[in-house]
């Protein structure tokens, strides 16, 4: 079993506020053996020293669609889904050139794409997935013409098509969440409430009944799984964690009674800045719609206010992107945006260890201790002082290990 030892590295482990200089980490095939600020002993090992530069647990992005390979959906109605899936590949692999060994699909996103990876068939981010999100008759994730009035869909037929399922009552809704998990969905997505991208829905609207989100989260929890929900207002919001629901996207209008609900009931929101100011900057020339991009322009106005609500209340945040097609290569300046509402150790943990707790793998994934998996990045100069270094990952990141392989190793 190969082994790696990584020494004189400043660390951080997911967890403290600073990164502790002088610590040396050993790897023995896909787990992390030993962390220690004394020498680690090992013979066989390949030794890289870290110069003094910083350990950080891989990175994880608790919101993103894989399978997104165009910002204006209705580019996709002619793409076969042999076509979506090739020019997905590229788009996989640069997420884990950037340092995000994990992801999390929260629409789209199936077993196959993840068993895929997952086998070294394509390069990319470990991969956990929902599969097609749930949306009700009209709601977030209907994307059919107005003239368009059949339910007879033909889900495999093309790439516009394979991202939603349309859900119309409790029985309709229980059967779907035990089909999708039976199909191996690691979660299930709900769109709770209207969204930007959609093309009959306003922001404000809360979509599905309480009964329909209850059997949701209640038949996903009786296969221990859990339910993440689209939503904007704090109506939806509050609509959708008093029924159950466990991690709340975007979340833009959030007022402080709303997230102190949120707190109190040990759910989740996940934060999605980036794509709004990178999709108000090029979505009119893409294709958007003027009533997609005043929406836009809401949301994007809202969002920096939403990160202070959360820090205030105590809610917990995780870390997502949320891009779109041609928007993809800015993930990695969300890191920058946060920063105008949050110190870099809360950002970070957000993308390590915090997302790792609501994927439900706390102390395997986004930690550097013993017995965790070996994803771990090495960054130039010390993220945990300048956050914006994460910004520029081509520039700044030295090192990516991802279960204990290194994808990228700049030193010798």
């Amino acid at each position: 079993m190969s082994s790696i030892l990584l020494t004189n590295a400043a660390l951080f482990d997911g967890h403290g506020d600073e990164a502790v200089p002088g610590m040396n980490v050993l790897v023995v095939g896909d787990r992390i053996e030993a962390v220690s600020d004394k020498p680690i002993k090992a013979e066989s090992a390949r030794v890289i020293d870290c110069g003094g530069e910083t350990l950080l647990p891989g990175l994880i992005d608790a919101h993103v669609h894989v399978f997104a390979i165009s910002l204006a959906a209705s580019r996709n109605e002619t793409v076969p889904l042999t076509l979506m899936t090739a020019r997905a590949v590229p788009r996989i692999k640069a997420m884990l050139d950037r340092g995000f060994t994990t992801v999390r699909d929260v629409g789209g996103g199936d077993v196959g794409i993840r068993d895929a990876v997952a086998q070294g068939v394509i390069p990319g981010p470990r991969l956990y997935v929902g599969g097609p999100a749930l949306t009700e008759t009209g709601g977030h994730g209907d994307h059919r013409r107005r003239t368009d009035s059949r339910y007879d869909i033909d889900y495999n037929s093309n790439a516009f098509v394979f991202f939603s399922r349309i859900v119309d009552g409790p029985e309709d809704m229980r059967r779907t969440v035990r089909n999708e998990i039976r199909k191996g969905a690691d979660h299930i997505k709900v769109m709770a409430s209207g969204g930007v991208g959609s093309p009959s829905d306003p922001l404000e609207g809360v979509q599905f009944s309480k009964e329909e989100l209850e059997i949701c989260a209640r038949e996903a929890a009786a296969r221990g799984k859990y339910v993440c929900a689209h939503t904007y207002t704090s109506e939806a919001i509050r609509h959708a964690v008093g029924a159950g629901i466990r991690t709340v996207e975007h979340a833009n209008f959030i007022d402080s009674e709303t997230a102190a609900f949120v707190r109190d009931r040990n759910a989740y929101v996940v934060p999605t800045l980036v794509c709004y100011e990178v999709t108000a900057q090029h979505g009119t020339r893409l294709g958007l719609t003027p009533f997609v991009m005043e929406k836009l322009d809401l949301v994007n106005k809202a969002g920096i206010a939403m990160l202070d609500i959360c820090e205030r209340a105590g809610t917990k945040m995780g870390f997502g992107t949320d891009l779109m097609g041609e928007m993809e290569y800015a993930q990695s300046y969300e890191f920058t945006i946060r920063r105008r509402a949050q110190k870099p150790a809360d950002i970070l943990r957000s993308a390590t260890s915090l997302n790792a707790e609501i994927l439900q793998e706390t102390g395997r994934l986004g930690v550097i201790r013993e017995g965790a998996l070996a994803d771990i990045i090495l960054c130039a100069g010390n993220p945990l002082k300048d956050i914006t270094l994460l910004s520029e990952p081509e520039k700044n990141l030295r090192i990516i290990m991802q279960g204990g392989r290194l994808h990228r190793c700049d030193l010798a």
